[in-house]
């Protein structure tokens, strides 16, 4: 009971990117003026896609979601990130704050990528079929994949942040991160985290694999479609709005992967926080500017609502 109310009291504090503090302001800047940018990016996709009818389709309807995500992903984070580069680390975050930090995040970034997935199979039944596409991809089975990447987000992350949060924290800790990332929060626990490790690389296998190897069998089927189209505007439509999927999928995943697939021993703290700006700072800025670069449907959309405004 007294280590279970030690656990208890413990407050956390993120490791400064830097002891200089014009060195930190300059880091706030740049992670505010990202957090800013992906913010205004994915919410403005969002919006493009609720006002324009002509973009009401299965596509359109997934990458809204996904920058539904994107918004909320990002805004798990990065407030709390900015407060603590503003006061060199000295802000602290209770265990539960940081267990339900934890939680949002995982749950958020799993249904993210299995939403890419779901994506990933949606273009595949465009290419393939596109006389039935609209009956294939029916609303209710649109929202149905959605609703289930939310589910399966949620069940991978709920037992894995309790499973972490188990352990025990008996002191005041700096976590040498700057959000409560899981590798980086399991190196303070004064127990035994072996079954943790194992629990973390099996479920981040399982999240990381299962949808890529979708993503995977898709992209096989839609290639071979693509090379029997005869037209060329044909070819170069189908090529334009898969590789923009295929360019997230690479940027997304791969930094995950990075990070909680890697062995232990070769684990880098500081690595380990290079490579988590990309995938929550600068991956859900790029996301909206890749869309919108390689999709003709969707620049025509934003130049519509710029004349309107």
């Amino acid at each position: 009971m007294e280590e279970i109310n030690k656990t208890a009291k413990v407050q956390f504090f993120f490791r400064p990117f830097s002891a200089d503090p014009k060195v930190q302001a300059l880091i706030f800047v740049a992670f505010l003026a990202m957090y800013l940018t992906s913010l205004g990016g994915n919410a403005l996709i969002a919006l493009i896609v609720q006002i324009n009818h002509s973009l009401h389709t299965p596509m359109y309807f997934f990458l809204a979601n996904l920058a539904a995500l994107e918004i909320l992903y990002t805004s798990c984070i990065a407030p709390l990130a900015l407060a603590n580069l503003l006061s060199m680390g000295r802000t602290p975050i209770s265990i539960t704050g940081c267990g339900t930090q934890m939680f949002f995040f995982v749950f958020l970034g799993g249904a993210a990528c299995v939403l890419l997935a779901v994506m990933a199979y949606d273009r595949l039944m465009a290419t393939r079929y596109p006389l039935g596409y609209t009956l294939l991809m029916s609303w209710p089975l649109c929202v149905g994949l959605m609703v289930g990447s939310l589910k399966l987000g949620f069940v991978l992350s709920l037992p894995l942040t309790v499973l972490i949060f188990r352990l025990l924290f008996c002191n005041n800790s700096e976590i040498y991160h700057f959000f409560g990332d899981m590798p980086a929060v399991m190196r303070l626990a004064c127990a035994d985290t072996h079954v943790h490790q194992t629990a973390l690389y099996a479920i981040s296998f399982t999240v990381l694999s299962i949808p890529l190897s979708m993503i995977f069998v898709s992209y096989v089927f839609i290639v071979v479609t693509v090379l029997r189209i005869r037209s060329t505007e044909g070819r170069r439509r189908a090529c334009s709005t898969c590789s923009a999927h295929l360019s997230v999928v690479l940027l997304q995943c791969g930094c995950t992967s990075f990070i909680y697939l890697s062995p232990r021993s070769s684990y880098s703290p500081e690595t380990g926080r290079v490579v988590s700006v990309v995938y929550t700072f600068i991956t859900p800025i790029l996301n909206p500017l890749i869309y919108s670069m390689r999709n003709k449907e969707l620049k025509n959309a934003l130049r519509r609502a710029l004349r309107r405004l």
